[in-house]
């Protein structure tokens, strides 16, 4: 009696040179669909792509009773604009969310040229340490189109608690601890049509105030970095009076953003003093 086929990938990745393995039981026929418009009835074939990017394939497998399907990705010499938002080849874009994991470079730090760590943010901090757990769960979505959708899930941002006062921006949700280290959740509803603007290299010059000492500001650049703009009053990650973010590292998984804060309340109220340092992590 002959079973119905199993299929499974295997696949070794050199350059843009990617060899496919078939892993299938009880096949006789296999038919791959390498994601950018070429395809091959081979059992094991070996694939050359003409360009970098994000690249679905399909593996169909059949036999005289049934057949069976497979399906991987592979991301080959990408940019770090495909890796943001998935290239051409994605229509529906990469969406991005708050590592809930963090990094051992995650952290609260001085708005200064060297970033001088005050606070590491350690895994599930927002959760655990902040009682804002929910901000996990925002997600943020970059089109290679240059369009940008924010899904807040509940309603609520994560920002700095001086932006909510001097805005006088609904708190959605405040604790003690969050409190203490100047964070809550703000009320906000994403912008209908947003876009974004990715700048790959540029020497980004901000106007800080000393955290200690709210009348005293400073000019800081940050030279050759990445950044991140957006329409209207988007953002992403942080709310606060600055919302151009700076990419410090960025994979096709992972990336690591540099939020400004303002955490002063005199006259320079609305002028960064800190900077949030977070790493999001790509939604599957």
């Amino acid at each position: 009696m002959v079973e119905a086929p199993t299929a499974g990938i295997f696949r070794s990745i050199a350059g843009k040179q990617v060899a496919f393995s078939a892993l299938t039981l009880n096949a006789d026929q296999w038919q791959w669909d390498f994601g950018d418009g070429n395809n091959s009835q081979e059992k094991n074939p070996v694939h050359i792509y003409d360009q970098g990017g994000i690249y679905t394939i399909t593996l169909t497998a059949t036999n005289s009773v049934g057949t069976a399907q497979a399906t991987t990705q592979v991301s080959l010499d990408l940019t770090p604009y495909e890796m943001l938002t998935g290239g051409p080849n994605d229509p529906d874009g990469k969406t991005w969310r708050i590592s809930a994991a963090h990094s051992d470079k995650d952290a609260i730090a001085l708005a200064n040229a060297d970033m001088t760590v005050i606070q590491e943010v350690p895994q599930g901090a927002l959760g655990l340490f902040l009682g804002l757990g929910e901000e996990y769960e925002d997600e943020f979505t970059f089109k290679a189109d240059g369009s940008y959708i924010h899904d807040n899930k509940n309603g609520g941002s994560f920002g700095g608690l001086v932006f909510a006062l001097v805005t006088q921006t609904p708190i959605v949700n405040i604790t003690d601890e969050s409190q203490g280290f100047g964070f809550a959740s703000l009320a906000f509803t994403p912008e209908s049509g947003a876009t974004f603007t990715y700048t790959a290299e540029k020497d980004l010059t901000i106007t800080a105030v000393d955290q200690n000492n709210d009348s005293n500001t400073y000019e800081v650049t940050y030279p050759g970095v990445s950044t991140l703009s957006f329409s209207g009053n988007e953002f992403i990650g942080f709310m606060g009076f600055h919302r151009e973010c700076i990419i410090q590292e960025i994979t096709p998984e992972k990336m690591r953003l540099a939020m400004f804060m303002s955490a002063t309340q005199g006259a320079n109220f609305n002028k960064p003093s800190l900077v949030v340092i977070f790493t999001f992590e790509a939604v599957n």
